[in-house]
């Protein structure tokens, strides 16, 4: 991401909180875990506004945040984040039911909307706190991650060397209150920005028509 385009989103984020309401405050929401019977997996995939809808359309989902993990600075917010510096990554955090969904679904919906060749970042967001990666909770998720990547391997409709990373999971920091459902709070704002950063486009040229998953 250029420093021109940093500023541009800057400036549109800096709208939006405008406009919040006056209780929210940096650092989101409170964080805690999941209810019983529920479980929690945590991918990056660029800008974090793109990748709440595709998982909350599920079945089985209860819930994604928007947040930051993976790096060295407690208590980041979006400015130090985006700014580069702090280690950590823009996320999604998804709560779901195993009963009704497996991790496996959520990694295919997860691969359908990165740009896995990538490792510099995603689409018109450059930059380390960019970068995709699938955040692994425990030994199970990761073994699932693993294979999941293989077969992508053997299956991709694409020549390019998959670069995504797999991790184990970090503490996660939820984003600032005006960036959850921001797809839903602010869909104009959100559309000219999906569009202009060539998401879409660049999707549907990877993965075709499976593309979003």
């Amino acid at each position: 991401m250029t420093r021109k385009e940093v500023r541009w989103r800057s400036r549109l984020c800096g709208v939006v909180a405008a406009a919040a309401m006056l209780g929210a405050v940096a650092g989101g929401y409170a964080q805690e875990g999941p209810a019983q019977g529920l479980a929690t997996a945590t991918f990056a995939g660029g800008c974090f506004w793109c990748m709440e809808g595709p998982f909350d359309e599920l079945e089985g989902v209860v819930s994604t945040t928007s947040g930051y993990t993976g790096g060295h600075t407690p208590n980041p917010t979006y400015e130090a984040v985006s700014g580069g510096g702090t280690g950590h990554v823009e996320a999604v955090q998804v709560v779901y039911d195993p009963a009704k969904i497996g991790y496996e679904r959520l990694l295919e919906v997860f691969w359908r909307n990165i740009d896995p060749t990538d490792d510099g970042g995603q689409f018109c967001d450059r930059g380390s706190q960019y970068r995709a990666a699938v955040f692994a909770h425990d030994d199970q998720q990761r073994g699932l991650a693993e294979l999941s990547k293989a077969a992508l391997l053997k299956s991709r409709p694409f020549r390019a060397a998959i670069v995504t990373e797999i991790v184990p999971a970090a503490e996660f920091h939820p984003a600032e209150g005006y960036h959850q459902d921001y797809y839903q709070t602010n869909p104009v704002r959100y559309k000219f920005y999906r569009y202009r950063c060539g998401r879409d486009q660049r999707l549907e040229s990877l993965w075709g028509k499976r593309s979003g998953g």
